[in-house]
């Protein structure tokens, strides 16, 4: 009997063996590139999947990818706006070339995205939004399968956003002088945009205006002169209120080519904690970074330190030109326990000085939903550690990741006193974007301490309002303050402003004050203005990246500009403007509305080149019917 028994395991034994030797003599690493049929650029984030499993990869940023496979499998390639294609497996070496699919860039879809737990896998890439040009391959979303429950979004319990009361209309007399930091983050539109895709209202708190207008970029001249930054203006009647102006003030940092960049040492800092478990958290920041890796040079440097329940380094400097390495420490990383944030940015800060470049480009990029639990975790105590950190010379970027229990608030002091930046990754478009287009911006600084001031003429100004702005406030004396920490403004960065006036002889019905009764109200030259044709000055400060100390750049603004025509930029920006307004139903809205904001957006579309103009009026479009 036990004869028999032995005789049965001995044949499945050679059965299974030779099944795994057959399998294994089938199994083909196949690669490949994915380019558009039309224009032949290569597609970014394609899903490459092997039909009927669970088991599939992405393309990279030259549309390269690589899987491993059976031969005689088929591989099924899905990219937005474009016809999916199945290719069976017959050799190493697969190129495909997709097709757009016009029928469906004018369906307009809202994502859902699922809590279960599923790998990145198990993702499908939806349907290209509408309006978003069929020739741009810069464009999708990531959402879970139609199966997956939605999520149901619930600020005041699982996100936080920190209060602020929006900025109300000044006296030009008695309040002449309006000082900010500018403000290089723009987290809130892409977050934003992330909760309306789901079919939600934004939260009001979680609309930061001023970072709506500077998601996009706008055709500015770039500096020619000694300044790295140039300063333009532009004043027209203000879309949401006729009788009042609307100025303007947008800022150019200088473009710097790639090649010319510095040497990089970049400290990615990765939360591997449990509440980056789910596919939009880890899965999504270990396939934006390397989006990143893919474009690192052998000068630049790349450390991984990551954070839990304690923080640790997992991967010490290595080159850019490794990138293998550098992938596979990634991929090893998985996600459990607390979150441990403020010793992970405690040792991040150390790697990064244990490896600065002199004269390089040394950052932090930390890659987290902000759910600090463990340690130095709330805001009071992450603000005095980066504010005593960013005296390294390192500066810190910020990618907020997943839904539901995103820390915003946190995010925004991290950003705002550590020199740097933040942005909001909702899925691989928006990491292609921030991390490849628009590395130099996001990534190297060319200038610091940028701050602005500026003093309107009571001649011409009766009342002002900055739109935006109020968490980046400074006092007047600030301005001329250099111990006074301010933005930073990456190479190519563009940053706007508006300033909303109430000409002299309009009346303000926003507030004002009655004549003084024990005091004479003066009528001097000096409190009524001087008519010389300039409404307001605008005066900015800025560091050089080797200097401790500032320089000043000022133009004035006149009055007779504001019969100039309208450029597009002014047009889209003003329309993004209202948008923003809207959503948080704000007090100085005026007479607009979300067909005003679809009309005025469409005249200011200009090239549009990567489609993401187009994108806003689809926004604009679904949240229309959000607040029916």
């Amino acid at each position: 009997m036990k004869t028999t028994i032995l005789k049965a395991i001995c044949v499945i034994a050679i059965l299974f063996t030779s099944m795994m030797m057959y399998a294994q003599s089938n199994l083909l690493t196949v690669t490949g590139k994915v380019i558009d049929a039309d224009d032949k650029d290569p597609l970014v984030g394609v899903a490459v999947q092997i039909k009927g499993t669970n088991t599939g990869t992405v393309t990279d940023y030259d549309g390269i990818f690589s899987i491993q496979v059976e031969k005689g499998k088929t591989l099924v390639f899905s990219y937005i706006g474009y016809i999916k294609q199945e290719v069976k497996v017959s050799k190493e070496s697969i190129n495909v070339s997709l097709k757009p699919d016009n029928k469906t860039l004018d369906e307009v879809v809202v994502v859902g995205y699922g809590v279960q737990k599923l790998s990145v896998a198990d993702y499908e890439l939806s349907k290209r939004p509408a309006g978003v040009n069929s020739n741009s391959s810069a464009g999708y979303y990531i959402s879970t399968p139609a199966t997956a429950p939605a999520y149901s979004y619930d600020s005041e319990r699982n996100e936080e956003y920190s209060s602020f009361a929006e900025n109300r209309f000044k006296d030009a007399k008695s309040d002449p002088l309006s000082t900010f930091s500018l403000d290089v983050d723009v987290a809130s539109y892409s977050n934003v945009r992330r909760m309306i895709n789901q079919g939600q209202k934004p939260a009001k708190d979680a609309v930061r205006v001023e970072q709506f207008i500077n998601y996009f970029s706008y055709d500015y001249p770039n500096p020619t002169g000694k300044h790295p930054i140039n300063i333009l203006t532009e004043t027209q009647a203000c879309p949401w209120n006729k009788d009042n102006l609307l100025v303007r003030i947008g800022v150019k940092a200088k473009e710097v080519p790639s090649e010319n960049i510095p040497a990089s040492n970049f400290v990615f800092l990765i939360d591997v904690s449990g509440s980056m478990e789910s596919p939009n958290r880890l899965p999504l920041v270990k396939s934006s970074l390397k989006l990143l890796t893919n474009n690192l040079r052998e000068k630049d440097r790349v450390s991984i330190v990551v954070y839990a329940g304690a923080a640790g380094e997992r991967l010490p400097s290595t080159s850019g030109a490794d990138k293998q390495k550098i992938f596979e420490a990634l991929d090893a990383l998985s996600a459990g326990g607390s979150t441990a944030g403020g010793a992970g940015i405690e040792l991040a800060y150390k790697v990064a000085q244990k490896n600065f470049i002199k004269g390089g480009n040394n950052r932090i990029i930390l890659c987290t939903d902000g759910d600090f639990n463990v340690g130095v975790s709330s805001e009071k105590g992450l603000e005095n550690l980066i504010e005593e950190k960013r005296q390294t010379g390192v500066y810190l970027t910020i990618l907020g990741y997943g839904m539901g229990n995103y820390k915003d608030s946190k995010l925004q002091i991290l950003s705002q006193k550590g020199n740097g930046n933040h942005a909001y990754i909702d899925n691989l478009q928006e990491a292609n974007r921030v991390l490849v287009q628009e590395f130099g911006s996001s990534m190297y600084a060319v200038a610091k301490d940028v701050k602005m001031q500026v003093e309107f003429n009571p001649a011409y100004v009766s009342a002002y309002r900055l739109v935006g702005y109020e968490s980046r406030l400074l006092n007047k004396e600030d301005f001329n303050d250099d111990t006074k920490d301010a933005g930073e403004l990456g190479a190519g960065h563009t940053v706007t402003a508006f300033y909303e006036i109430i000409p002299v002889g309009v009346k303000n019905s926003y507030g004002g004050v009655d004549d003084l009764k024990y005091q004479k109200t003066s009528t001097s030259e000096s409190t009524q203005g001087v008519k010389n044709n300039e409404m307001m000055t605008v005066k900015l400060r800025y560091k050089p990246l080797n200097s401790e100390n500032s320089i000043k750049m000022e133009t004035p603004v006149l009055i007779s500009d504001k019969n100039k025509t309208p450029s597009v930029d002014f047009t889209f920006a003003s329309a993004v403007a209202m948008f923003g307004q809207l959503l948080r139903n704000s007090d100085f809205k005026g007479t607009s509305t979300y067909d005003d904001v679809i009309s005025l957006a469409r005249k200011g579309f200009g090239e549009d080149k990567q489609g993401y103009r187009h994108e806003f009026v689809r926004l604009a479009e679904a949240m229309k019917q959000l607040d029916k």
